[in-house]
């Protein structure tokens, strides 16, 4: 079959044929209809976590199961059902048994310790792949299986109430739906900051109060104190270390920071400041199976509508060069029903 896999050097994607295995106890077969391509898929294919060749990538992908095992009863051949980041937790840890799954030191994630979704078939395991609610398109589902759990979750944790401030820094593929969460789920009013306009145009079409271009604002943080008066909740989607220096000095007294961007430096946080208005660092890994579960169903109620752009699978290489080289507006998604 059809696999965006990492090359043999490990160091950039491919697409080649790749087998498949025979099914095992607890598994289902997937026929993937689309799957999103992500910055993390991105870093598998570098080896920025550790080379894998030959490992299939993608971890937003979404298919009908051809084909269960015959212990399995959580799933049926003809449902819709996801393949994500966390892909597998051991299901009896501390964090597995506590609500907090992903933290589990035994995870799997798809397309990085085991093979994902940018096939045309991808093994899961029954129990964790989460089913697609009717109403929503799977395309968009794709998008909502990483991006969109993931800054759902990150919203989430941090506890916002209705009418609060959320700052949403980096208004890309994960920032406009962040926007959208926060605006049309938790009711909040939403600042969205990026160094590149088009992406600022696009938040405010999705719903963001105000927007701040890095590029043209000296005083970021302090543009959002004077028209906020701080925001209580800022939301680090941002590859850059900027963003989140920026992030601690824009939320008020007993605001919240919530990490999610991983770039490679570290952040400075002012330690005075963070004691003394007594504020929150929060960190925040993709979302758990009942995270994905809600954040599935907002998009079928319209509440989040993913911003994607269906593509050839054979355009695959040509889309991990855009997302390299910082191009891209909104999600990638590759259509595998072609």
């Amino acid at each position: 079959m059809k696999a965006v896999v990492v090359n043999q050097e490990g160091v950039y994607p491919e697409i080649a044929e790749h087998e498949m295995r025979a099914l095992e106890a607890g598994e289902a077969l997937v026929d993937i209809e689309y799957c999103g391509v992500c910055h993390t898929d991105l870093h598998v294919a570098l080896g920025d976590f550790g080379k894998v060749p030959g490992r299939v990538l993608g971890h937003e992908g979404i298919g009908i199961v051809r084909e269960v095992a015959p212990d399995v009863t959580s799933l049926k051949p003809g449902d819709r059902v996801s393949v994500a980041w966390f892909f597998e937790g051991c299901g009896h840890c501390e964090y597995c048994t506590t609500g907090n799954e992903t933290l589990c030191r035994s995870v799997k994630n798809a397309g990085y310790s085991v093979d994902g979704g940018m096939a045309e078939q991808c093994i899961v395991t029954a129990d964790y792949a989460v089913k697609v609610p009717e109403g929503l398109d799977p395309a968009q589902a794709s998008s909502i299986t990483c991006a969109g759990v993931t800054t759902y979750k990150a919203i989430k944790c941090a506890k916002p109430t209705p009418g609060q401030w959320v700052a949403i820094y980096g208004a890309g593929g994960l920032g406009n739906l962040a926007v959208q969460y926060a605006k049309n789920v938790f009711n909040c009013h939403v600042v969205a900051i990026d160094i590149n306009q088009d992406k600022l145009d696009l938040a405010l079409e999705s719903g963001a109060d105000f927007v701040v271009n890095g590029r043209e604002v000296e005083d970021v943080a302090g543009l959002i104190q004077e028209k906020t008066g701080g925001v209580h909740i800022a939301v680090v989607t941002a590859v850059s270390k900027v963003a989140f220096n920026q992030a601690i000095d824009s939320v008020r007294a007993a605001g919240k920071v919530v990490a999610v961007g991983l770039p490679s430096e570290t952040m400075d946080v002012p330690i005075v400041k963070t004691v003394l208005d007594g504020i929150e660092i929060i960190g925040s890994l993709v979302g758990t199976r009942k995270d994905l579960e809600e954040a599935f169903q907002f998009g079928a109620e319209g509440k989040v509508v993913p911003v994607v752009e269906k593509r050839p699978v054979e355009d695959a290489v040509a889309v991990f060069d855009e997302m390299a080289a910082g191009t891209i507006q909104g999600r990638m998604v590759l259509d595998f029903t072609k």
